[in-house]
């Protein structure tokens, strides 16, 4: 039963990547690095009004904050950081989800929920980091393409 509830919340983080409208901002997604989604497991809808914080990897292994936003009533954030703010590097995006819960009525189990990864570790790419978001539990995905082609 676990191995199926997993998996069905991986396919819905893949849809989630592939589902939304892309019209809404044109091909600016060259020009925006880093883009996030998020789905309400629960609900079935988009996940608004979720803050997050985008952090760099310092070289003495500490974290410096470069962005911060709150996702749209699409439940998505666009235009997050620049060309310029994102270096090959490791980032994490930190993502307010007991915020997001409390708002929502529920007492959620986790505090936040973190993604950490390398970014340009290829050259350069794109990134659309996907969340699917429950009370107790949370699934991520990502996106990586090409941002030249």
């Amino acid at each position: 039963m676990f191995q199926l509830l997993y998996c069905l919340l991986l396919a819905s983080g893949v849809l989630l990547c592939n589902a939304a409208p892309t019209e809404k901002h044109g091909g600016s997604d060259i020009k925006c690095p880093l883009m996030v989604k998020i789905l309400d497991a629960v609900k079935g809808t988009p996940a608004g009004s979720v803050p997050l914080k985008v952090s760099q990897r310092a070289a003495d292994g500490g974290w410096t904050q470069i962005a911060n936003g709150v996702t749209d009533a699409t439940g998505e954030i666009h235009n997050l950081i620049t060309e310029e703010q994102f270096p090959a590097g490791v980032y994490r995006v930190e993502f307010d989800t007991k915020a997001y819960w409390k708002n929502e009525g529920s007492t959620p189990f986790h505090e936040v929920a973190d993604v950490v990864f390398e970014a340009h570790a290829e050259g350069h790419r794109h990134y659309t980091l996907a969340l699917l978001l429950s009370p107790y539990s949370y699934t991520t995905t990502a996106v990586v393409t090409d941002a030249h082609q």
